[in-house]
């Protein structure tokens, strides 16, 4: 066979194979948006966008939101902390989700909106018009936002519209001298936000211990760590997992997100699953302090290569042994897959140990070498690592601005 026949034969195969995996997508879980829990209603969010643009403090009117981190952080400064209040208190669901906005300012808009989010819910439990499924639903938002209003927590993005989008700090972000995001992926919203059972596979648990991996990594480095749910992720593994349609919005809110980021701190984003496609798109457009993207469990970044990415952060890859994410076909035909294996060795990521992962869902597990990996990533101590290899080949050339050698 002339290698011009054997190409044109792989490329009609790959692309059996990617349709044969779509029959059975569309068998088995069908198109994701028609089985969605509830549609994404916008209406609360415009109604508060109107407000925000209509209101006047000082004769002044207020930054539009999607307006630069920039120049909403110039217009905050130049405020009265009454003012600044005073935004927060009657704007809360803008001013909590304000690129750019203080994080404090932030923090406290945020649990103004979970205040009334759980009052309004706890009407609808009380509704005695609702179906079974609707109370049982009700009860579990009723309980999710009084969970995220308790203790000290600090949310930073809250939006309980639709399946609902959060985004919770642990740390100090403002004096953080780094900074870790957690990007998850499919099935993540307000409801699956946090898990008693099955802890670490939440983002809530997944940042939790990163953060506490970090601390015991390097307890003199001042972290902070972001669980990153503030993105419209797909429903189970359907056509939306299968496409990029969402992973692009996400990219967009990625970038904002790191964008706004308070100080200097250096920054470093953990992405499972399709949540790595997501940092796969945003990675051209991240600013220059984002040191390093770390993938777990990924089903492709939509790039051919690390290189391809045109980022200059160190691009690090790992799956368990175990991970069914191995089965899935690493291709783009027609917009359907994500491109190529980050962990086959002509992606050309750095390729780190997942001993212990336990599959899919298990990265984030103390005791684990992902977590520890991810751990040592974040603090910058990129020398103590361990490689996929023996030959500690994740670990070559390592060293440069930002790094902590190993004592």
């Amino acid at each position: 066979m002339t290698p011009t026949i054997a190409s044109s034969s792989l490329a009609v195969w790959r692309t059996l194979l990617v349709l044969a995996v779509i029959l059975v997508l569309l068998a088995t879980t069908g198109w994701t948006g028609p089985h969605r829990a509830r549609a994404v209603s916008l209406d609360s969010w415009e109604a508060a966008a109107a407000s925000w643009r209509a209101d006047r403090i000082g004769g002044r009117a207020l930054p539009v939101p999607g307006s630069p981190s920039t120049t909403v952080a110039a217009f905050f400064a130049s405020l009265r902390p009454a003012q600044r209040v005073r935004l927060a208190e009657e704007h809360p669901l803008v001013v909590g989700n304000l690129a750019g906005a203080p994080v404090a300012l932030r923090y406290r808009a945020n649990r103004h909106t979970l205040r009334r989010a759980l009052a309004a819910e706890r009407v609808r439990v009380a509704d005695r018009r609702l179906s079974a499924e609707g109370h049982r639903e009700a009860v579990r938002r009723a309980h999710r936002f009084s969970s995220l209003m308790s203790g000290g927590r600090q949310i930073l993005a809250f939006d309980p519209s639709g399946q609902g989008r959060v985004a919770e700090v642990f740390g100090d972000l403002d004096h953080a001298e780094r900074v870790s995001v957690v990007v998850p992926g499919v099935d993540t919203h307000l409801l699956t936000f946090q898990k008693t059972a099955r802890r670490y596979t939440a983002p809530y648990g997944m940042a939790e211990s990163l953060y506490s991996a970090e601390r015991e990594a390097a307890p003199g480095v001042r972290t902070a760590v972001i669980a990153w749910a503030d993105y419209t992720a797909p429903t189970g593994v359907g056509m939306d997992a299968a496409t990029g349609r969402l992973a692009a919005e996400g990219s967009v809110r990625l970038v904002s997100l790191v964008s706004a980021l308070p100080g200097a701190s250096r920054v470093s984003l953990f992405c499972h699953s399709y949540g790595s496609v997501v940092c796969g798109l945003a990675a051209r457009r991240l600013p220059g302090r984002v040191t390093d993207i770390a993938v777990a469990g990924s089903p492709g970044m939509r790039a051919r290569s690390a290189a391809a990415l045109g980022t200059r952060a160190r691009v690090w890859a790992m799956r368990d042994v175990d991970d069914w994410i191995a089965d899935v076909p690493y291709l783009d035909v027609g917009g359907l897959g994500h491109g190529a294996d980050p962990v086959a060795p002509e992606f050309g990521a750095r390729l780190l140990s997942a001993e212990g992962a336990a599959g899919h869902a298990g990265y984030f597990v103390p005791d684990t070498d992902s977590l520890r990996n991810f751990a040592e990533i974040g603090v910058g101590a990129y020398g103590s690592v361990r490689c996929a290899d023996a030959a500690d080949a994740c670990r070559s050339g390592i060293y440069g601005a930002g790094s902590v050698r190993p004592a």
